[in-house]
């Protein structure tokens, strides 16, 4: 899995990138609304929602906005209705990624991510194609400052972590779907800050690319995809060669 810890340490470094975009709002209050609409409006008997509450503290999301996305996703105030929708596709040197969408218009979605890989060295793939590729799992992503390793591992371990993985400047956790919000709450518990939670793609095969060029029109499609207002998140299999981008993941 050295690949997809070098891809995860890339996300982490560009968070910060994405954020001041001004999009994480956006997201989070589709995700509040979605979580709300399935699982009710009541954090304390919706997990789901109550791991995107937290997630929008974390970004400094207003209290304001957070209660109208709630709202919305419970019918106490208007709104449009959000679909989830996965694309599957190919980037550059045959890269597979998966792209997650939260959409009002799944025509415009559908549209916009298939001219951006279109005109960037990648193309949609029916559905299957990639997804085998990939696992779903839960993804914790814990500044390494806050908390020695061996705590971390007892809290998570305990509460039914599948893996820990130490990446010098941060923790990265692993869980089974079905055991992400026992070990959310566990983290919680703990006072244990998390910079990113949810549920992710995981690569089990990995796409290694060495040459510099492919690797960086891989990335710019990625920054570009992940730009797109519908897109909630890009997953990928790319596993580049130790040293090749130092000066991206810097």
């Amino acid at each position: 899995m050295s690949g997809h810890s070098k891809w995860a340490t890339i996300k982490r470094a560009k968070g910060a990138v994405d954020a001041k975009r001004g999009k994480i709002f956006s997201v989070l209050s589709k995700d509040i609304t979605l979580a709300a609409r399935e699982g009710g409006g009541d954090p304390n008997f919706n997990p789901r929602l109550r791991t995107v509450i937290a997630k929008a503290k974390a970004a400094n999301m207003p209290a304001d906005n957070v209660d109208r996305a709630i709202k919305k996703g419970t019918g106490e105030l208007p709104g449009v209705t959000y679909e989830e929708i996965v694309y599957e596709g190919y980037a550059a040197g045959g890269v597979g990624l998966i792209v997650e969408v939260t959409t009002d218009n799944k025509n415009r979605s559908a549209s916009e991510v298939r001219s951006t890989m279109g005109k960037n060295g990648g193309n949609l793939a029916g559905v299957g194609a990639v997804a085998f590729q990939f696992e779903r799992k839960g993804q914790f992503i814990i500044d390494a400052a806050q908390i020695d390793e061996e705590k971390l591992m007892d809290i998570a371990l305990e509460a039914g972590a599948e893996d820990i993985k130490n990446e010098e400047d941060h923790f990265e956790v692993i869980t089974a779907m079905v055991d992400f919000d026992n070990v959310s709450q566990a983290l919680s518990d703990a006072d244990v800050e998390t910079e990113s939670s949810d549920l992710v793609y995981i690569p089990n095969v990995l796409m290694p690319i060495e040459d510099v060029d492919v690797a960086r029109k891989v990335l710019h499609l990625i920054e570009l995809l992940d730009g797109l207002e519908d897109v909630k998140a890009v997953h990928s299999n790319l596993d580049l060669a130790d040293g090749l981008l130092n000066d991206e993941e810097s």
